[in-house]
């Protein structure tokens, strides 16, 4: 399985924002830091803002922050919201899917690769390897 662009730029949202709570943080600055589309990032941010993750800020002092903690922002719930599609093969177009054993195990094995996800919080992961921020490119550089 391989996640969407979208499901990518939403958990790397979550990481920065939860890596800098006690601040808002602009698109344009999240960008910078990433090296990627502003544009791409606006979509993404609105959707975690009206899912309830994200809470934003307009006008000139605005910004977005987590809307919640970082321990109860579940990657599986996130995943789950980002991700349109779980079949790891076109099963349902296949002519033998009724009597094939394979989708079943595939069934499984994405339910196995969820209830992980579902048990990892984004302070979990955020604890893990150490501070990230240094990484990101000087212009995401808190001011």
């Amino acid at each position: 399985m391989r996640l969407t662009r979208y499901t990518d730029y939403a958990m790397r949202v979550l990481l920065y924002l939860g890596r800098q709570p006690d601040r808002l943080c602009s698109i344009a600055e999240i960008a910078r830091a990433y090296g990627i589309s502003q544009n791409h990032l606006m979509k993404v941010i609105n959707d975690l803002v009206n899912a309830g993750w994200l809470a934003s800020t307009r006008g000139r002092a605005g910004g977005i922050r987590l809307a919640q903690p970082a321990e109860q922002i579940s990657l599986g719930a996130v995943i789950r919201h980002t991700e349109a599609d779980f079949d790891l093969v076109g099963c349902g177009s296949c002519i033998i899917a009724p009597a094939c054993g394979l989708t079943l195990a595939l069934d499984e094995a994405m339910e196995a690769f969820l209830a992980v996800l579902d048990r990892q919080t984004l302070a979990d992961v955020l604890a893990r390897r150490g501070d990230f921020l240094p990484l990101l490119h000087p212009a995401g550089d808190a001011a």
